[in-house]
């Protein structure tokens, strides 16, 4: 039987072609996949364990509660502690470290990398004049408020000599900086395709956080101490409360658990889509056996005839499935290694910040191949297998066991009603709930499964659908819609491999297109105001940037935003500083309770989620512990709808600033006297320094950038369910193949019969058509069906969600469902056409 099954597999080589592409497709996605995270993964970590190079014992300020990680909170870490570290014993150096974001811009005025990339730190020379961790390549160190250096990969990327005058940006004013030194570093931001500027300690202190302190003190251990001794010592020189010492070791391990983790979801996504692949091949691979086992019923029930047992039959197809699924993981995984490489040359085309490396392949990710593969495809062959054995031989020898019975079709579609129903009330259910995510998830399987089993029931009504269209092609039209409905299971089957791809594909885009909707309403909706100001990386403005907007002549009306922790009663709440005066001409919220009214000394607006939570009406007073540790008493005057773009405790900014230990603006909200034209943004970007740091957007500006990021989204989730569609094209040309080799003698009739080989070739091409469109209908149809579900969950959180159908897309798909059958029949039809007749007619 060993043997038997070995010659079976190479004497179909062609017919099992297809099924090797379509596990090694799933495979190459899977160990791509793997070997992608794993590569990029090790690279970022080997990057950043490098800025640990000469740290043995890190100090830190101690994070006690939300204050000290808040917004404008400043470290506490001064000159004094810098001194007592560098003396303790065991220390060889102690460096006081600064850094924050640093926005530069390139000779055309536009900003150098992106957003938490560009950064900027503190030259901190030693007793020799140099500082180690930054060997200047030319030039000399930075000396004063004018002066900086710069990382040698950026100076070069941008043209940038010693003695350029360089426009950079720290918080929002433009800054004219002389470039005195160009360094070299190991630092693991600028390997990774970032920027670092360096500017004198006093400098960077004021830049980036308080004169005289530091965000953190490195400290070297002496030759002969370890990094735990020198910790223990420098523990006795700390603050009780201020700081805590780490050492670099666990400093470097902890920063590779969170670049593992970081990476985590994108491995987790990737393969998923992994999962979509293989899940349509099994389609394929369990179509192609069970077609092949068909073919060889009579072989198979003349080895049953000679004494072969169940048992060794069902072992004879999993042996060559094993086979199969073995050539195929290897296949796999060597293509994988070529999708995990590109991936990362991809990633670094695009501008992406990834550190170079060498290229990863665990053996973990070996074995996983190689057991997917096979696992894989012995499980979708294993049911072909044992149906075969099951059948008697004298059956099988006269073919009465072609036809299912009605008894195994009616078990069957009781199933799949069964799964679809409950499948469909899990999915309608979860729409009302709260938090529905498990339920409808679980629904969604069950609807799928239920349609699947389903799908030969559903093949001959819907595809009957197609008969008045496929009658204009005379006979071979009428053959193809025959041939369709012929074995509703191996229809379905192939449609079904189609389907899955059609199905996430179209869910997406709706989920999407209506979200992006949604956003987009509430933009509209909830502002008034003609242009948004915030810094390009999303980081805090400077307060200087609200004054100059403020008085700028074009100006009606502005706003800064900014946020500062507090505590109300033991929970800690942030207060959102407005311009009460301006407030109501920018924004249009809608009050159930109270009004927005004067929003001046104590007085506040809260958002209907956090009064319902505290209780809070029109009148209520909120007692407060600010920032810096005083008290107050606020008064709610009004309760509105809050939403993603505004919500939270607002108050005027003229009663929180004088908490605020470091003033900073989120962003500045901005009404003008011309509206938003093409003149009036240009004045307010002339007026703010032509800053590459600073956006400036008005509503159109806000809804392009939401439509930008989605459609990335989408396109990308595109080309990951590609995948999915190829695996799909190819278990249509295998069914076709296959069904055309079957008919073999059919096809030799119909030519002797006077049916040419053009007609040959159209009735496999409408067959094909026919099949394709029957799984791209319904793959459309669930996609909406979950689209719309799905939409109905996030609307609980986004209020202005509307439900968007893309007709236009939709269409798209339908088409690309219609292509695919067209190419998909290519090679089969040819193949039909070219049959000899009289062979084909003695063909058993």
């Amino acid at each position: 039987m060993f043997r038997t099954a070995l010659r079976n597999v190479l004497a179909h080589k062609a017919r099992l072609l297809m099924t090797v592409l379509a596990v090694m497709l799933g495979v190459a996605f899977v160990s791509g996949t793997l070997v992608f995270t794993s590569t990029i993964s090790d690279a970022f970590q080997a990057s950043s364990q490098k800025g640990y190079d000469n740290v043995d014992v890190a100090i830190q300020p101690r994070s006690q509660d939300s204050h000290s990680s808040a917004p404008g909170a400043a470290p506490r870490l001064d000159q004094e502690l810098l001194d007592k570290a560098a003396r303790v014993p065991g220390a060889a150096s102690a460096t006081g470290t600064v850094s924050g974001f640093t926005a530069i811009a390139d000779k055309k005025g536009e900003l150098i990398g992106d957003g938490f990339s560009t950064l900027g730190g503190n030259y901190f020379p030693g007793k020799d004049g140099q500082d180690a961790r930054y060997p200047m390549r030319g030039g000399t160190v930075p000396k004063g408020p004018h002066e900086f250096a710069l990382d040698a990969h950026t100076a070069d990327k941008a043209g940038y000599k010693v003695g350029d005058t360089v426009r950079i940006s720290v918080d929002g004013p433009v800054r004219e900086q002389k470039l005195t030194g160009i360094f070299t570093t190991d630092d693991g931001t600028v390997a990774a395709g970032g920027s670092l500027a360096l500017f004198d300690t006093p400098t960077a202190q004021k830049l980036f956080a308080t004169p005289g302190e530091f965000s953190e003190i490195d400290v070297k251990a002496a030759t002969g101490t370890s990094q735990t001794a020198l910790k223990s010592a420098i523990d006795k020189v700390l603050p009780k409360d201020g700081a805590e010492a780490t050492t670099g070791k666990q400093l470097a391990d902890d920063q590779a658990k969170a670049i593992a983790q970081s990476m985590d979801g994108m491995k987790n996504g990737l393969l998923a889509f992994a999962g979509i692949a293989l899940f349509v091949g099994i389609f394929i691979i369990a179509n192609t056996f069970t077609m092949l086992v068909a073919q060889r019923t009579k072989e198979l029930a003349l080895l049953r005839a000679v004494g072969a047992g169940r048992r060794q039959v069902t072992r004879s197809v999993l042996l060559e499935a094993f086979v199969v699924g073995a050539v195929a993981a290897v296949a796999g995984l060597a293509a994988g290694i070529g999708i995990g490489a590109g991936l990362r040359a991809l990633m670094s085309s695009t501008g992406a910040t990834v550190p170079d490396g060498p290229l990863v392949i665990e053996p973990s990710t070996v074995l996983a191949s190689l057991l997917v593969g096979i696992v894989v495809t012995v499980l979708a062959a294993w049911l072909p297998g044992r149906r075969a054995a099951k059948i008697p031989p004298v059956a099988a020898m006269n073919s009465v066991h072609a036809t299912a019975t009605t008894k195994s079709l009616v078990v069957r579609n009781t199933i799949g009603a069964l799964f679809a129903g409950a499948g469909a009330a899990g999915v309608l259910v979860a729409t009302g709930m709260d938090d529905g995510k498990v339920v409808m998830g679980g629904g969604a399987v069950l609807l799928l499964i239920g349609v699947f089993i389903l799908t030969p029931l559903l093949s001959r009504p819907l595809i009957a659908l197609a008969s008045p269209v496929l009658r204009a092609f005379g006979v071979a039209g009428s053959l193809a819609r025959q041939n369709a409905v012929r074995n509703p299971r191996r229809t379905a089957a192939t449609a079904s491999a189609l389907m899955v791809g059609l199905t996430l594909i179209t869910g997406l885009t709706v989920i999407a297109g209506s979200v992006q909707k949604g956003i987009d309403k509430l933009a509209t909706d909830s502002l008034k105001a003609d242009y948004v100001v915030s810094m390009a990386s999303h980081t805090s403005l400077s307060p200087d940037v609200a004054k100059k907007i403020a008085g700028l002549g074009e100006v009606t009306a502005s706003s800064p935003l900014r946020h500062s922790p507090s505590r109300i009663g033991t929970d800690t709440a942030y207060l959102t500083g407005v311009n009460g005066r301006d407030f109501g001409k920018l924004t249009r919220l809608d009050f159930t309770k109270g009004s927005l009214g004067d929003l001046r000394g104590g007085r506040s607006v809260v958002d209907d989620v956090t009064a319902k939570e505290k209780g809070w009406q029109p009148g209520s007073r909120i007692p407060v512990t600010y920032e810096d540790g005083k008290k107050g008493t606020l008064t709610v005057s009004g309760v509105y709808q809050g939403n993603q773009m505004i919500n939270g405790i607002l108050l005027d900014n003229a009663t929180l600033a004088p908490h605020q230990k470091q003033i900073t603006d989120m962003q500045v909200m901005i009404k003008t006297t011309g509206g938003p034209t093409d003149a009036t943004k240009a004045s307010l970007v002339k007026a703010l320094g032509t800053n590459p740091a600073i956006s400036i957007a008005d509503k159109q500006d806000v809804s392009d950038g939401i439509a930008k990021m989605f459609n990335l989204m989408l396109n990308m989730l595109y080309g990951l369910l590609a995948m999915a569609v190829i695996v799909a094209v190819l278990g249509v040309i295998n069914t076709l193949a296959m069904s055309v080799f079957e008919r073999s003698q059919e096809i030799g009739m119909l030519r002797a019969i006077g049916l040419d080989r053009r007609g040959i070739k159209r009735m496999v091409r409408l067959e094909s058509l026919v099949i394709s469109l029957f799984g791209g209908v319904l793959g459309i149809g669930l996609g909406v069906f979950f689209g719309w579900a799905a939409g109905e969950l996030i609307s609980g959180t986004l209020s202005t969600y509307e439900l968007v159908l893309p007709w236009g897309r939709m269409g798209i798909f339908l088409a690309m469902a219609a292509l695919v059958g067209v190419l998909a029949a290519l090679w089969p039809a040819r193949r039909a056409a070219r049959l000899n007749m009289l062979a084909a007619i003695k063909a058993e």
